[in-house]
């Protein structure tokens, strides 16, 4: 697309983005379990239009918009309440819980140089079910992650294992509440002790959970301790934009001594021009999102968060026992909330994605990694709560045809077929991918099975390798194009 000459109507250019959704993931029909957290027609209504009036005011500079300001105040203080925070918590709004974890490591990093001049070589210590965003953080802060294994049937973290890994570099530990790949709960409290007696830091990762699980603990559910009351919590993730409801681009990162926060912030006015003082990563931000957020924080409110869990709770519920009593399923751990995954015995769980999506559902392929199986992720919001039935259904059905056909038993590659494939380039092995199962055209197949197979038996760093060459070509081609060279 070469830059327009001239402007278009805006009838046209509204009915032409509304058509680009075609091929998007259906999920108005509450057929999609994952990626989409809807709170129902009503709160999106009036979250679409507190965040259109703010969306141009600039986060930026609080002293021109101090509406913005007051806005974020009263955001992070509703979070830092329902997380129990200590007298002096502080946080901060961001764009995603990527950009929370990483200003939360960049945090302790920072604060490990200013108190711990000893440290010269910084580690962070987390579960191998850790969201990649620590990885992330790691690569981008130059911090070494030090990984730990959890326990192969419950998926948690093992703190004496994390115990073990500190060592004179450590500046934080990790734990997720719950983590997303398995919606299981860390032991958070013992993972606090022990980063209490290490003296380092300890993130506990609710971007997930941090909206959802404060409500279902109201409404009963044995949920451990995991809020900033827990001792030796130090910083927390919490995203409002998934089961708070708001809109795309709400995080939080809250910190229950206020004082860490300060070494969050960028500052700098050795320059010609104006001076920069930024809190988050962005320094120009819309203050739309914050406005989203606090309009689905206020609209809501306490009543419609347990209303929403309840339905969803109720959802989930059924559909762990559901899957615990379908022969050839399996479910990964012991989720008490909104969040699980369940993997296939004796047929491939990729074809079973396949099918689901035939018949109209997405759950969300995993490949394996360490203890846990290629599988499939399930995210359960009260959008989905009305179809959970029909689901399964499907799900029974579609399992039970698929174990009785041998052509679906799992084909995984040998050995030396995987070290053939991961000895290649990046770019000629994708080359060959595309003209395996696309026919060249580098656009998606109908099934994904082929290709998930044989991406889940690679080693997760040549897996890493090809996806980065996909993603580089996927974003210099129009869809359905040939490959760039």
């Amino acid at each position: 697309m070469t830059f327009p000459k001239k402007g278009r109507a805006a009838d046209a250019l509204l009915a032409e983005l509304e058509a680009r959704k075609a091929n998007d993931v259906r999920w108005q029909e509450g057929r999609v379990f994952a990626y989409i957290y809807d709170a129902g027609a009503e709160a999106m209504d009036v979250v679409k239009k507190a965040y259109s009036a703010f969306l141009t005011e600039n986060g930026i500079d609080p002293t021109s918009f101090p509406s913005a300001l007051e806005l974020e105040r009263d955001v992070i203080a509703m979070a830092l309440d329902l997380q129990n925070a200590p007298p002096g918590a502080k946080g901060s709004f961001t764009t995603g819980g990527t950009e929370s974890i990483l200003l939360s490591v960049k945090t302790a990093r920072d604060h490990a140089r200013a108190t711990k001049p000893h440290i010269t070589a910084p580690e962070l210590v987390l579960p191998e079910t850790a969201h990649p965003a620590f990885f992330k953080a790691c690569a981008y802060f130059d911090v070494k992650p030090v990984i730990t294994p959890v326990d192969p049937e419950s998926f948690t973290a093992l703190p004496e294992a994390m115990e073990k890994a500190i060592t004179d570099q450590t500046i934080m530990l990790v734990g997720s509440a719950p983590s997303y790949a398995h919606g299981v709960i860390d032991p958070i409290a013992a993972i606090g002790q022990v980063a209490l007696e290490a003296g380092v830091l300890f993130h506990a990762d609710c971007c997930v959970g941090g909206m959802y699980l404060p409500f279902i603990r109201k409404l009963g559910a044995d949920v451990e301790a995991f809020d900033l009351s827990t001792p030796g919590v130090t910083q927390m993730s919490l995203d409002f934009h998934k089961w708070g409801y708001a809109a795309k681009g709400a995080s939080s990162v809250l910190y229950a001594n206020g004082e860490l926060r300060k070494y969050q912030i960028f500052a700098w006015s050795g320059w010609t021009g104006y001076t920069i003082v930024n809190p988050t990563i962005q320094s120009g931000r819309s203050a739309g999102p914050i406005a989203g957020a606090w309009a689905a924080l206020n609209f809501i409110g306490e009543d419609g968060y347990l209303r929403l869990a309840r339905v969803t709770q109720e959802a989930s519920a059924k559909m762990c026992a559901a899957i615990r009593e379908i022969e050839g399923l399996k479910l990964l751990g012991n989720p008490p909330g909104n969040l699980l995954a369940f993997a296939a015995e004796g047929f491939d769980i990729f074809a079973l994605a396949d099918a689901m999506k035939a018949k109209g559902w997405f759950l969300q392929a995993q490949f394996g990694h360490g203890p846990s199986p290629a599988n499939l992720h399930v995210s359960i919001g009260p959008a989905n709560a009305p179809n959970v039935d029909a689901m399964l259904d499907d799900l029974r059905a579609e399992t039970a045809r698929l174990r009785a056909d041998p052509q679906y038993r799992v084909a995984t590659p040998s050995a030396d077929e995987i070290a053939a494939i991961t000895a290649m380039e990046p770019a000629d092995l994708l080359d060959a991918m595309e003209s395996m199962f696309t026919g060249g055209t580098g656009g998606m197949p109908d099934e994904m099975r082929p290709i998930n197979t044989l991406m889940d038996a690679m080693p997760f760093e040549a897996r890493d390798r090809i996806l980065k060459e996909y993603i580089n070509r996927l974003y210099a081609k129009p869809a359905g194009a040939a490959a760039d060279t």
